[in-house]
């Protein structure tokens, strides 16, 4: 095409250069000879190797694109698995919340149990403590009792019985015997 042009523009100056506008038609002059020869030459030759180049590259695309769509169906089946995965990892998580939630409330009820139960332990041992320092007090103050009782039936032993209450002893001692 752009030869045509360039001997289309030869022709244009040689006729402005005559004076007028016209077509060569020396087929020897225009080199249309030469140049139907080296297009014959490459449609023949060329066409061969284009042919060839075409080809390869129709095959890299296609190789290219089989690849492509191998990596896909994998990446796919890989997205699958993942996904199975995941779903897998969403149910062990939630089962093993569930077990975590359930040992809580147990561990909950085991404490507040353990806490009842030495709660009452505490009273028990209040209860004997207290019983156990009452009984304490109780024989302190009989010790005391006893001891003022034996004080002062000792003072009066040392300032004498009069004869009538000693009389009064005698009686009721008697009495007692079923005498």
């Amino acid at each position: 095409m752009g030869t045509f042009l360039l001997l289309m523009a030869e022709a244009t100056a040689e006729a402005a250069h005559e004076g007028g506008f016209g077509l060569n038609t020396n087929i020897l002059e225009t080199n249309l000879i030469n140049l139907a020869i080296i297009v014959t030459v490459l449609f023949i030759f060329g066409r061969k190797a284009l042919g060839n180049t075409l080809k390869a590259r129709q095959e890299n695309i296609e190789t290219a694109i089989k690849n492509a769509e191998s990596r896909l169906a994998q990446a796919q089946t890989a997205l699958e698995t993942e996904r199975k995965k995941l779903s897998e990892a969403k149910k062990e998580a939630e089962t093993i919340k569930k077990a975590a939630q359930e040992n809580a409330v147990k561990a909950k009820e085991a404490i507040l149990a353990q806490a009842a139960v030495d709660v009452e332990r505490m009273k028990a041992t209040a209860s004997a403590d207290v019983s156990s320092e009452r009984d304490k007090a109780i024989a302190q103050l009989r010790q005391k009792v006893v001891a003022l009782a034996l004080a002062k039936a000792e003072s009066e032993l040392k300032a004498g019985i009069s004869q009538s209450t000693q009389e009064k002893l005698v009686d009721r001692s008697i009495a007692l015997l079923g005498g």
